[in-house]
């Protein structure tokens, strides 16, 4: 065995042996033609990087929160999907026509509770609105 490669014998000529270069058991994996791009992540996905570390159950949490906070989200000016966490709560329009800078929530740039805020003031404005059109 030269090289650390197999060499095999073939059935029709039992005393000769396949010497030629790379040739491996047939049950064993061939080798990589060239050098291949890492694998990607199958279940864990943006959470790989911490390994087998802190739980399956936290990477899971971790990975709902980061996978929102480095999404792009749709401009309330300009339009474009275009808004980026900058920092905790602070997100900005990366459109080269508005570069906004909004507050908002710490991994998403809306919360649950702001669009329900937002709805409740939103409908109290249309009854006072209403309520002065009778008036």
């Amino acid at each position: 065995m030269a090289g650390g490669c197999w060499t095999l014998t073939t059935g029709a000529s039992q005393g000769q042996q396949d010497t030629t270069a790379g040739s491996r058991h047939p049950s064993l994996p061939s080798p990589p033609a060239a050098q291949s791009m890492a694998r990607h992540t199958k279940k864990v996905g943006i959470t790989g990087k911490y390994g087998t570390r802190y739980g399956a159950s936290l990477r899971k949490i971790v990975k709902k929160y980061e996978i929102q906070m480095r999404a792009r989200y749709a401009c309330a000016f300009c339009g474009k999907q275009s808004v980026k966490r900058v920092a905790g709560g602070i997100w900005q329009c990366s459109a080269k026509t508005c570069k906004k800078t909004m507050a908002g929530g710490c991994w998403t740039l809306t919360t649950g509770a702001a669009a329900t805020a937002r709805t409740t003031i939103n409908r109290l404005k249309k009854l006072k609105g209403e309520a002065a059109e009778e008036k």
